[in-house]
Parts: C-alpha cells; sequence; structure tokens
C-alpha cells in the first residue's frame, strides 16, 4: 500500500458529463442514529448509496458500499457485522461491479475512488479498485489505527488497509477535478468528506453520512451518531454548511441514506 499526499493530478480531462447514482445494498437503522430525537422503536430501511461521475475520457466513483466477501462469509461477518439489530442487506450478485458493468463503464478507466469515510458501508467496494483512493488525512490517521484500538469502529480496516492502494490523502476542501471538488464535513468521523458535483445542468452534492436523511439537511440537524464524542460540534458546523449550500440555485443536496430520496433511484442525472 502507498500513501501520498494529493497531487491535482487525476488526468481527467473537460467537465462532468453526468452521474449515475447507484444503490449497492441496504441496512436497517434505529431512527435516532440518523436524526436526533427520532423514535428508538422505529427502524428505517436505509439504502447504501454510490455514484459513478463520468468525463469524456474516464470516471469517477464516490463511496463504494459493503464487501460482499465479508457479508456472505459466515465467519468475516460474525465478527464484523455482529451488532444488535443491524445487518447488511445485499441483492443478489455483487451490486457494485454489476450496476458498474450494466452502465458500460470500464474499470481501467477510473481516475480515482473518493471515500467519505471508513464506516463498512462505503468501504467495500475497494476490493475492486485499482486507482487513487482519495481520503482526508484526518480519516485515514485516525482509520490506521483502528485495528490496535479496543474499540469496534463499524469498519472492515482490511478494506482500506489492504496492500496495493494507492491512499492519497486530501487536506480539507480540495478540487479533484474541473467541477468536482470535496467538501470538508468532519464530524460524524474525524475526516468525513462531502461531495460537490458541477454538471451541466445542476449541481449536486452528495452528503453521504453528513446527513443520512433529507429531514437533516432540510433542518439542519445533524446525524444522530458521530464516532468520536469530540467530533460532535464539527457534526453541527458540517449539517449547516450543507443546508447553506442546499439553499443556493441550482445546488441540491443529496442525503446518503434516505429510502425516500427519489433521485438515488435514477439511472443518469446529468
Amino acid at each position: 500500500m502507498s500513501v501520498r499526499d494529493w497531487d491535482s493530478a487525476l488526468g481527467l480531462t473537460g467537465r462532468p458529463l453526468r452521474m449515475h447514482p447507484m444503490i449497492v445494498g441496504y441496512e436497517p437503522i434505529p431512527e435516532p442514529v440518523s436524526v436526533p430525537g427520532g423514535d428508538p422503536a422505529r427502524f428505517l430501511l436505509e439504502p447504501v448509496t454510490a455514484a459513478a461521475v463520468v468525463y469524456e475520457n474516464g470516471w469517477l466513483m464516490f463511496d463504494s458500499g459493503f464487501n460482499v466477501d465479508v457479508v456472505r462469509d459466515p465467519a468475516a461477518r460474525a465478527e464484523y457485522l455482529n451488532f444488535d439489530s443491524y445487518t447488511a442487506l445485499l441483492p443478489p450478485g455483487d451490486p457494485l461491479a454489476d450496476q458498474v458493468a450494466a452502465l458500460g463503464l470500464s474499470w481501467q478507466q477510473l481516475k480515482g475512488c473518493g471515500i467519505s469515510h471508513v464506516h463498512l458501508d462505503h468501504t467495500g467496494g475497494l476490493r475492486l479498485v485499482d486507482a487513487p483512493v482519495l481520503i482526508q488525512r484526518a480519516e485515514y490517521e485516525f482509520a490506521r489505527r483502528i485495528p490496535e484500538l479496543d474499540s469496534n469502529y463499524v469498519t472492515v480496516p482490511s478494506d482500506f488497509l489492504r496492500e496495493g492502494l494507492d491512499i492519497v490523502l486530501l487536506d480539507g476542501d480540495t478540487e479533484l477535478a474541473e467541477g468536482v471538488t470535496a467538501l470538508d464535513t468532519r464530524g460524524h468521523t474525524p475526516g468525513h468528506q462531502s461531495f460537490r458535483i458541477e454538471l451541466p445542468t445542476r449541481t449536486v452534492v452528495l452528503a453521504c453520512d453528513a446527513a443520512d436523511l433529507r429531514q437533516n439537511i432540510v433542518e439542519a440537524l445533524p446525524c444522530g451518531t458521530t464516532m468520536l464524542p469530540e467530533d460532535e460540534p464539527h457534526a453541527v458546523t458540517a449539517i449547516r454548511r450543507l443546508h447553506a449550500l442546499d439553499q443556493e440555485d441550482g445546488t441540491e443536496v443529496w442525503p446518503g441514506h434516505d429510502p425516500d430520496w427519489a433521485p438515488w433511484r435514477e439511472t443518469t442525472i446529468s
């Protein structure tokens, strides 16, 4: 595994042509995990999401869902997914690989994969990636310590610490290519990031887990959980930022896990 600083060279030309939203799994989540003050007896069947952004000469991927090998292996599932009231739900096949194939995208043309944070419902598809993995420095520095800590941070460290990955460290807001910017939305985790994508007819901000639900964005409510208690003020700052972006003309902020947010079920956004 190589780890290097961002050098602004992904090799993409032009601006984003289109975005392909993908639902790559599901997870039942108690409402208070996603929104403060939610009903603990109410569970939401939340989609696990990813997106492909296509340029003239390649594409970017943002987040990547579960590691299907972990989910479908009884021993690995028991080790990493044995939580009360939680499970990973997958459709048949490999939902990320199958959708990428159906879209006619080539993994050889993938120029970079932005990971919002290292929770296991976002890092599993890195097993398919042979391209720079774009992650905030604060997130990576915490993530590499996770195997040594006496706590379960809902991660599969082998997803993001495996040999062969090309880890590229970002520091705060970073333009990844023309029309695509990583946004510092730390709080849910120490280095959480969201992604702003300027498409031909609209701008989409993928909030990822800085806002699970549309309610988080509209009411400027942070998600109900942070990885570290000291990051709670940062989560408030992040959701206020996303709320403000959502008020801009031509900009829409997408929640990361809202089962009622219809745009995640679209095939192509442009």
